[in-house]
């Protein structure tokens, strides 16, 4: 594993905790969501041409996030286009 200044391991390194877990589990699947969430505004945006309130509220509004924010359905591991394409389906 290659480290590089500032990253997560080096953290944990100078820690001394070479044990750390990158699991995703419920307590932490909130890190992924931003991200992905900001794909799906932007494509919303685009495809829509919505404005980004409002994208945002109809992300947030949907199945898709609903199920997305609950890690045991394992959506996070979709791409913005997938997880697009799932909440546009019934559009």
């Amino acid at each position: 594993m290659r480290l590089y200044h500032g990253s997560i391991h080096n953290f944990y390194r100078s820690k001394g905790d070479y044990s750390m877990n990158l699991d995703i589990n419920q307590d932490n699947l909130y890190l992924l969501l931003p991200s992905k969430v900001a794909w799906l505004a932007d494509m919303l945006t685009t495809d829509k041409g919505i404005g980004i309130v409002d994208a945002m509220i109809e992300i947030y509004s949907s199945d898709t996030y609903r199920q997305l924010e609950d890690e045991s359905t394992k959506m996070w591991h979709l791409g913005p286009v997938a997880l697009y394409q799932d909440m546009t389906a019934g559009s």
